[in-house]
């Protein structure tokens, strides 16, 4: 059953009941900051990682290389990405991604970058994963999606959002963003979101999005952070069709800088499961 409701920004301070009810009644019309907020509970895809090995063959493809054009991803990342089980593999409960520093096909360093595209990819819901991120300057771990049309729709066209998005030097901030025509790169529209008292790399925390046709909500252990709408971004809403999920830990690049002296390897980002929820409107 699908529950909506509104969160509002307010200040609480003691007054008698009666000027409460008149304080409300002045101002009821006055606008304020709204978020949206929708509850799903019907599961339409999970991957716990509690088969040993390989990831799933039937969820997860693997992205090889250094970008199509050989480029860094688009980004001038650093790895090369492998399918090989010292970068990804299934342990102990959970998918371990590993970046680490080796002369490997040109690169000085390797990793693994997941997808699902042409497995599972999905319009609306919640998507949300349980992850333990790693650490170090120029360490990029991101869990996203992708436009599945982005073969036919050139990024940005096609849409990317960024569910976590991490700097391994800034281990208490994450970010969520989107990206699509002109609002893409360093004008994503984008917010963060930062840990009181804890870190990202010393334990676990779930990062989610509830993204509907009239808004993507950004989620960190079940905390509302951000809300995004049509309004909010300056361009084109690409967000009304199907996304894949992506799951990688890139090293370098313009966004995190390159690793320094500082830097140890190897560096894995530990993920415990994925979750999809659908969106259930006739409930």
């Amino acid at each position: 059953m699908k529950n909506s409701y509104k969160i509002k920004h307010t200040i609480a301070v003691q007054v008698p009941m009666l000027l409460i009810l008149l304080l409300f009644a002045m101002t009821a019309c006055e606008t304020e900051e709204t978020q949206t907020v929708t509850t799903l509970t019907k599961l339409v895809m999970s991957d716990e990682f509690d088969t040993e090995g390989a990831p799933n063959p039937s969820l997860w493809n693997y992205n090889i290389g250094r970008g199509p054009n050989g480029d860094g991803w688009g980004n001038q990342e650093l790895q090369f990405y492998t399918d090989r089980t010292e970068n990804v593999k299934v342990d102990n409960g959970f998918l371990l991604i590993t970046a680490r520093e080796e002369s490997f096909e040109g690169a000085s360093y390797t990793s693994a970058r997941l997808t699902t595209q042409g497995l599972f990819e999905q319009a609306y819901g919640r998507f949300e994963a349980r992850i333990r991120l790693p650490y170090g300057k120029g360490i990029w771990p991101a869990f996203w999606l992708l436009g599945n049309d982005c073969d036919q729709n050139i990024w940005p066209q096609c849409g990317e959002i960024d569910v976590m998005e991490y700097l391994g030097d800034s281990p208490t901030v994450v970010f969520g963003s989107v990206h699509g025509p002109g609002y893409s790169a360093g004008e994503a529209e984008t917010k963060e979101y930062e840990l009181t008292g804890d870190r990202f790399d010393t334990g676990f925390h779930v990062f989610g999005i509830e993204w509907s046709p009239e808004y993507i909500n950004y989620y960190v252990d079940g905390d509302l952070y951000n809300q995004i709408t049509p309004e909010d971004v300056a361009g084109e809403w690409v967000f009304d069709h199907p996304f894949y999920i992506i799951l990688n830990v890139a090293v370098g690049g313009t966004f995190p800088g390159s690793p320094n002296d500082e830097t140890t390897f190897p560096q894995t980002m530990l993920v415990d499961y994925v979750r999809v929820y659908e969106n259930n409107l006739t409930d």
